[in-house]
């Protein structure tokens, strides 16, 4: 056979080669899903680190608040201090009236003054005085005591009558009772004597009145206690306060704190000392490390969720009383675990976690044991081994020993917090 022929044949033939190729490429398009499966996106399992991590919400909070009030009824005269301002410990914050009391205090000082003066008087000149009066006393009756003797000597002997001893005793009598009168009279005056200690008692009552008075009078000015920010005020100038009514709040310097709520079924995952990471809502991207010190012993029943606290080291000077924050909360840790996308696993959070395992070309669904979540895989610990595809949990639906015709997907952007 010549070329010139076979190039004839070539070309009556073209037209029905080409249908016959298209022919078999359609039948092989619609056919291999047929014998081999539909083709689907499968997920494989590998070796990768894990970080599992509980998300939390709340406000910032200082470990303890302070509400300041009066302690006395009064009428304030001036609040020299703000709302949100920072104030030193003893800073004046609320100013009171205190006419009644600075008279009150000005009236004790000079009944002190009068009591001093009194113990004094005793001290410098009734005590000396009834001294010298005992000394003269003493002395009186010496002589009455000798002029008696005398008396009663003449009298035995006959040389006067019984009228002038009766006289010398009475003289006698008369300068005991003078002597006794006068030693009473030294000795209430004495340190150890009724007077003295009158006049002691007195004075240190009158000092008690002064000190309460200068109490009150103390009163009509209050102070923080502590450093601190306030952060609420309830008064102004020309209201009347009364004890028991909370004027303002000063949260003090210091320590500051997370109050998160965490739902109720992660409580299995905390532990006192867990490193963690917050975020206010009003800086997003600053993020600042914290550290769990406080999970309540009781659940709220109400909200299912239990009351966190997380100490803040170094406190942003951008964190405020009660703004409201998110904290991430590292409960988990594994640098190279075995895991899987959360994206294929069914019942995921359930008692018993299953997946649909592509092995030998058809889908075959197959019990798995599941360990740490993280954000982007779970780890496996049972059920599948290291280059295993899994298909995706949804949208996908085969039947169990279905063919497939599995492709490696792309992992799946990690979930927003």
């Amino acid at each position: 056979m010549d070329t010139q022929e076979l190039q004839s044949r070539l070309v009556k033939w073209r037209w029905p080669a080409l249908g016959a190729i298209l022919l078999l490429a359609a039948a092989g398009y619609w056919l291999t899903p047929v014998l081999l499966g539909p083709s689907i996106p499968a997920f494989s399992v590998s070796h990768s680190e894990l970080i599992q991590s509980v998300v939390a919400s709340g406000r910032v909070e200082s470990p303890s608040r302070i509400e300041i009030g009066s302690q006395i009824t009064g009428e304030v005269t001036a609040v020299p201090v703000a709302e949100g301002q920072v104030v030193k410990a003893g800073q004046p914050l609320i100013l009171l009236d205190n006419s009644d009391e600075t008279a009150a205090v000005d009236q004790a000082k000079a009944a002190v003054n009068q009591a001093e003066a009194r113990l004094r008087q005793i001290r410098e000149l009734t005590t000396p005085v009834a001294e010298q009066t005992l000394t003269q006393a003493k002395a009186t009756l010496d002589n009455a005591q000798k002029q008696y003797d005398r008396t009663k000597d003449l009298a035995a002997k006959g040389f006067i009558g019984k009228s002038q001893l009766d006289d010398a005793e009475r003289n006698l009598q008369v300068a005991q009772s003078q002597a006794e009168t006068a030693k009473l009279q030294v000795r209430t005056n004495s340190p150890e004597g009724t007077d003295y200690a009158i006049a002691q008692t007195n004075l240190q009552q009158a000092r008690a009145t002064l000190a309460a008075a200068k109490a009150k009078l103390s009163h009509t000015v209050i102070s923080a206690p502590i450093a601190g920010t306030l952060i609420s005020r309830n008064v102004e100038r020309g209201d009347v306060v009364q004890p028991g009514k909370t004027l303002m709040v000063l949260s003090p310097a210091g320590q500051t704190q997370l109050v998160v709520l965490v739902d109720e079924k992660n409580l299995r995952y905390l532990s006192l000392g867990q490193r963690a990471i917050g975020a206010a809502d009003a800086y997003p991207g600053k993020r600042f490390p914290v550290e769990l010190v406080y999970i309540n012993p009781g659940v709220d029943a109400t909200r299912g969720s239990i009351e966190v606290k997380l100490n803040v080291p170094s406190a942003p000077d951008f964190l405020r009383q009660d703004m409201t924050v998110s904290v991430d909360i590292e409960v988990g840790h594994l640098a190279n675990a075995l895991s899987l996308v959360p994206e294929a696993i069914h019942d995921a959070a359930g008692a018993a976690p299953w997946v649909i395992l592509v092995a030998g070309g058809r889908a075959v669904k197959r019990r798995v044991k599941v360990g740490v979540r993280g954000d982007m895989r779970v780890e496996i610990l049972d059920g599948l081994m290291e280059g295993d595809l899994v298909l995706p949990a949804t949208g996908n639906t085969l039947s169990e020993g279905a063919r497939v015709r599995p492709s490696v997907a792309p992992a799946p952007p990690p979930r927003g917090k």
